[in-house]
């Protein structure tokens, strides 16, 4: 002892100069004074015991303190430096913390910042945290300096600075919880000012801090700092998201009151389940699945009897997805209530990221509240409307597989009553979509007994008659749906998804609704066990034609069922020649001249349409001669009639070209157009005679089909009463059309052949040899040949009708 005493004197002998030497101006006489000192202590060969290091730090302890105010920065810097070397060899360095603190606090715990070196600052706090960690309790006395101290520290300009504190921060709630907790939330401003500090590694461990400070501290602040956790859930870095997770996963199974938090921890946790980073999202369902099985354990009393009687997983459940534990459940069932209207706000809220975080966690409530969500399935199908109109396709992603969840656990009979009031209100595309994922959710046995209803929702004109694309999808969507669930007992309502897909089809705006309804009568065919989609339309065009009947004489132009009349009759293709009696009444009405003109314009263009394909179509069965009167003399004869105007022109245009368009099908066999042919050639002969170029061409080649069909059952008289008119188109102002009307005559001629008494009619066959030899000094030598020619010679034709 006596020669430890010894050698401790010797040292402090040899080193007092160096002390009074801590007192000169000169700073370089300081700064070798420090070099010195450390030299001969810590620094000396061989080292000296802790016991003398121990009597030498006290004695020398207060001149080094001093100089930690010293002006010169690396005065500063040797003098803290040596001090930490001190602490470290000393057995019981807390014995100087007396001296220590209230200088720590002087120069960094000011309300300005005192130590202007950031890397002091950096040495000084370091200092600090080694004084926490080999003094533990006994910090306790100092709490108050401490607090001062990380207070200012923890919002330093220095982000290195900010990060020791925030380690030192943490020790310090871990060495003295007990005494911590009454100045813990002093701590929490300044970590909430540094935890959005552009450097993630400074976020992290802010967070982290934050994570202790409140689990040793005053778990109060969990209400002042969630919203902060959660908004770091937005976080760029992965390693900033993980954080939070990890410290709200373990306020979850370790805060003393996280009884009182639940409600607010919950969703934090859950949100890392659908995190983009897959060891954010197993740190996330490990942390909530531990949470869980704590929680049961806790409550086991209280829990016994449901955990004795559990039931059995649900048979109908959705697959591929992991069943929560019954701990998970039993607390998402009792804080549900107050998750979700935060949650649906968020849902809603103008912020892109904050819809798509909250979106994508409604899904995760849902799977741990399975039916217990029945309770409160208004306020959430309310949002999800909302929500299913987002412009983010993400957040309409997420709310449709969580009206899938719906389908799942609440049973139709209480989630149509409230789906279908609102398609009915709102007529919105997404309570449609709701409605779409809650069918394709739906056990095939419960969903059964309210398919009529679900169609008659969906088939609503209010619903169904529009031209909104993203209305379309949905709807497209509720049937795929039905197929889907309820597959081969869609037999009852497959008429009415039969209307719904044509009505789609008729207002379809693009290929891809073609394509899907397409698809779907597909699909229909398949569960009917049809062979082919022409079975299908003759199992379901003719109901859908009937419902038609009330309506069809009041349609206009916009009428939807006009449009779904026309889809229908052209996608049916040969079926409906075995509908013609459905048909053609609906055709008449709407060809009639009191008709609006566009009406009788679309009309006409199906009717062109069906004659042009009449074998697979209206003539697939022979039947169509039958109708070919009625086609001709209500169709188009009254629509042939002269009235003034651009658009009544361009009806009789139609008109004309679409009896050509029957004449040349071969539908009409003479027979069939006898009772109508005078009437027929009174129009055409008009027609002839029209203002539009079209009119008169179409109208001069129907007049050539008709003499070669009927002209020879025509009177003779009726016959002579025709030339002047096919005299006056040898002068119309249209080449073309003279060029047509030489062949008409052809066809003239040829109607008198084998009954023509030359001279009883002696008159009219020199009218029209005067007519015609005019035209041989047609400048137009077309002309020329027309009427004397090889290829259509009228004049030779003439002439042997004059001598037979």
């Amino acid at each position: 002892m006596a020669t430890m005493d010894q050698n401790s004197n010797s040292v402090l002998q040899g080193i007092a100069r160096h002390v009074n030497c801590l007192s000169e101006e000169n700073r370089n006489t300081r700064k070798r004074a420090l070099e010195g000192i450390r030299k001969d202590t810590i620094g000396r060969k061989p080292p000296l015991e802790q016991a003398e290091i121990r009597v030498i730090f006290s004695e020398i302890i207060k001149p080094l303190l001093k100089c930690f105010s010293d002006p010169v920065e690396k005065c500063r810097q040797l003098a803290v430096l040596t001090v930490k070397e001190f602490l470290q060899a000393i057995p019981e360095p807390q014995e100087s913390l007396p001296y220590i603190a209230p200088i720590l606090v002087q120069r960094l715990g000011q309300q300005d910042i005192v130590e202007t070196s950031e890397e002091l600052r950096l040495d000084l706090i370091g200092l600090l945290l080694d004084i926490v960690e080999f003094s533990g309790k006994k910090m306790a006395a100092y709490l108050d300096d401490c607090i001062k101290i990380l207070t200012k520290t923890i919002i330093d300009p220095f982000p290195d600075v900010r990060k020791e504190s925030c380690k030192c921060a943490a020790k310090l709630a871990k060495a003295i919880p007990e005494y911590f907790q009454m100045m813990s939330e002093s701590l929490i401003k300044p970590l909430l000012m540094t935890i959005t500090h552009q450097h993630s590694r400074v976020r992290v461990i802010v967070i982290e801090t934050i994570g202790d400070v409140i689990l040793y501290g005053n778990g109060k602040s969990v209400d002042t700092v969630v919203s902060h956790l959660a908004q770091r859930l937005f976080d760029q870095s992965p390693a900033v998201r993980k954080a939070v997770i990890k410290v709200v996963g373990t306020w979850l199974l370790d805060l003393p009151d996280r009884y009182s938090f639940h409600h607010k921890l919950i969703p934090l946790l859950l949100t890392g389940i659908t995190d983009e980073q897959p060891d954010i999202q197993e740190l996330a369902d490990t942390l909530w699945y531990d949470t869980g099985l704590k929680y049961e354990k806790e409550n086991e009393e209280e829990l016994k009897d449901k955990i004795d009687f559990e039931k059995e997983a649900p048979q109908h459940y959705p697959p591929n997805v992991e069943r929560p534990n019954f701990g998970c459940r039993t607390l998402m069932m009792r804080h549900f209530s107050k998750i979700l209207p935060g949650l649906m706000r968020d849902v809603l809220d103008w912020v892109v990221e904050t819809r798509i975080k909250s979106a994508s966690l409604l899904y995760t409530l849902l799977i741990n509240s399975e039916d217990y969500v029945t309770q409160h399935l208004e306020p959430l199908l309310t949002g999800m409307y909302r929500a299913s109109v987002d412009e983010e396709k993400s957040v309409v992603m997420d709310m449709k597989k969580s009206a899938v969840l719906v389908g799942y656990f609440v049973s139709p009979d209480i989630w149509s009553k409230l789906v279908f009031k609102a398609v009915k209100t709102t007529q919105s595309f997404g309570c449609v979509m709701v409605l779409g994922g809650v069918i394709k959710g739906s056990e095939r046995a419960a969903l059964q007994p309210y398919l009529d209803s679900v169609c008659d929702v969906i088939l609503s004109p209010d619903v169904c008659h529009t031209i909104q694309v993203q209305m379309h999808m949905e709807l497209l969507s509720c049937v795929e749906g039905i197929l889907t669930v309820v597959q081969e007992d869609t037999g009852p309502v497959s008429q009415k998804l039969f209307n719904l897909l044509l009505t789609i089809l008729a207002q379809a705006q693009n290929q891809e609704t073609a394509d899907k309804v397409y698809q779907l009568l597909d699909e229909l065919c398949k569960v009917q066990t049809l062979e082919s989609r022409v079975q299908l339309f003759s199992c379901h065009t003719q109901p859908l034609l009937l419902s038609f009947t009330e309506t069809f004489e009041m349609w206009n132009l916009h009428s939807v069922e006009r449009q779904i009349f026309d889809t229908l009759i052209i996608e049916a293709g040969p079926v409906i020649g075995d509908l013609l009696d459905d048909i053609i009444p609906v055709m008449v009405a709407n060809l009639n001249p009191e008709k609006d003109p566009e009406v009788r314009l679309k009309f006409f263009s199906l009717l062109s349409k069906l004659v042009m394909n009449a074998t697979t179509t209206i003539d697939s069965q022979k039947k169509f001669g039958d109708f070919g009167a009625i086609v001709v003399k209500d169709m188009i004869i009254p629509n042939c009639v002269w009235s003034a105007g651009r658009t009544a022109g361009a009806i009789r245009t139609t008109a004309v070209s679409c009896m050509w368009a029957l004449l040349q099908s071969g539908l009409l066999a003479p027979e069939k157009l006898a009772p109508v042919v005078e009437d027929l050639l009174t129009q055409i002969i008009t027609a002839m005679d029209d203002t539009n170029k079209s009119t008169r061409l179409i109208a001069c080649r129907v007049m050539t089909r008709v003499f070669e069909l009927s002209g020879p059952s025509l009177e003779l008289d009726r016959l002579h009463n025709m030339y002047p008119e096919l005299l006056k188109r040898l002068d119309d102002s249209d080449d073309e059309i003279r060029i047509t009307v030489a062949k008409t005559w052809l066809g003239y001629l040829g109607s008198f052949a084998g009954r023509y008494d030359a001279g009883l009619y002696k008159a009219h066959v020199e009218a029209i040899y005067k007519g015609l030899l005019v035209h041989l000094d047609d400048p137009d030598t077309r002309i020329q040949k027309a009427i004397l020619g090889k290829q259509c010679d009228v004049l030779n034709s003439l002439s042997r009708l004059s001598y037979t």
